[in-house]
């Protein structure tokens, strides 16, 4: 189950990751600004922000399964609608709804897979979980890049990608289950009654104010995060990528270290740091904000150390998420891991969605991308604080 879970996201990026890659093209083609392009991104992270407020919830009284599938069917129609429009108004609309279809997937694959692995082995199943979704982004990376080498244009990005998407979002169908048939753990035991309605779930998670301040935390996480996965591709292809093509692929370990991070955090929060997954937090987002910092100051030309430090910056910016999703299960219970890490979610991606159209304004009043990693550098520094200072708070207990 955790297997082809994980085959199903690795290729849920297709429907997403894939704009970042298309921006110069649809920037040239259709004449609008960067800081338009970042409010497309900002409406496509709303719709995933209110998506997985809504839907995070339904994982726990719907079918995940279902949920998962009906997410990528509809990721899938919206990106090829996208690829036949002509204005930033279509495209803006279009792009937000496909922000609420690819958040049918996160949520309910996170809780299939807690109804599949107990609490002393979740910290592992959520790093491969995390992975997938590393190696998502590193896959519509080098799909992406493969195309424009090819000399493919930017509509063709919505269009190919998300065909595999297609292939493992059925291939899930046919093979995932939503639970074991005989379970011993709570998720799915009835619930109190106070608890047992949607409003009784939402009530629960909002009264535990440490795992508010988690989720605030993620939200910084998320800002620096989609700083980076959105914006290192613009800057980067420069205004003629093809006159240093060896930056292309500088780009594409940014993913790769956050695949490997994932899964190293994951192990390493049930191991080295005995389930203090906080302690783990504030170690990744401190060791992120310095690398970022020193992106800044490293010129783009520098191709090996600008490697190596894009592919450590993604290690330590997204290991981290690895440890924020069992901390749902752990601060609030199994019964309401779905609702937990929907509220989480949005609250990374109402932070991501205030962060794109803010870097876009930085790009086009300085006319410099390189400053997206000062602001990636603070929001990891914040995302730190809020972990450190609920690490040491005496009211943090595992449920």
């Amino acid at each position: 189950m955790l297997l082809v879970t994980m085959l199903c996201y690795l290729f849920f990026y297709t429907g997403r990751h894939n704009f970042g890659w298309a921006v110069k093209g649809m920037v040239a083609s259709l004449n609008i600004s960067y800081s338009t392009i970042g409010w497309i991104s900002f409406c496509m992270l709303i719709g995933y922000a209110i998506g997985q407020f809504i839907n995070g919830n339904l994982a726990d009284k719907l079918s995940p399964k279902l949920m998962v599938v009906t997410g990528a069917y509809l990721s899938i129609m919206t990106n090829i609608a996208i690829s036949f429009s002509n204005t930033a108004t279509v495209i803006m609309i279009l792009w937000g709804l496909n922000g609420f279809f690819q958040s049918m997937a996160w949520a309910p694959g996170a809780k299939l897979i807690n109804n599949w692995w107990d609490e002393h082995e979740r910290g592992k199943a959520f790093g491969f979980y995390t992975m997938a979704a590393g190696l998502s982004s590193a896959v519509t990376y080098l799909i992406s890049i493969v195309l424009l080498q090819q000399g493919i244009e930017w509509r063709m990005l919505f269009r190919l990608p998300v065909l595999l998407l297609l292939v493992t979002a059925t291939i899930f169908l046919i093979i995932a289950k939503d639970r074991p048939d005989t379970e011993d753990n709570d998720s799915h035991k009835p619930m109190a009654k106070n608890k047992s309605d949607w409003l009784g779930r939402y009530k629960a998670a909002f009264r535990n104010k440490n795992f508010l301040l988690t989720s605030l935390s993620f939200g910084f996480e998320s800002m620096a995060r989609y700083g980076l996965i959105f914006w290192v591709p613009v800057h980067f292809l420069g205004k003629n990528w093809k006159d240093n093509p060896g930056n292309i692929w500088v780009t594409f370990l940014l993913p790769v270290g956050m695949a490997i991070g994932a899964l190293c955090f994951g192990v390493l929060s049930d191991t080295l740091f005995k389930g203090n997954r906080l302690k783990a937090i504030v170690v990744g987002m401190s060791a992120s904000a310095i690398l970022s910092l020193l992106i800044f100051i490293v010129p783009t030309q520098q191709i090996i150390l600008s490697s190596i430090l894009m592919l450590l910056t993604g290690f330590f910016v997204y290991g981290p998420q690895a440890c924020y999703w069992p901390l749902s299960p752990d601060m609030l219970g199994s019964r309401l891991t779905g609702t937990g890490i929907g509220i989480m979610n949005m609250c990374g991606y109402l932070f991501a969605a205030i962060g794109e159209p803010f870097l876009g304004y930085v790009i086009d009043i300085t006319g410099d991308s390189n400053n997206i990693f000062i602001v990636t550098a603070l929001a990891c520094v914040s995302s730190a604080l809020i972990a450190f200072f609920v690490s040491r708070s005496k009211q943090v207990k595992v449920v």
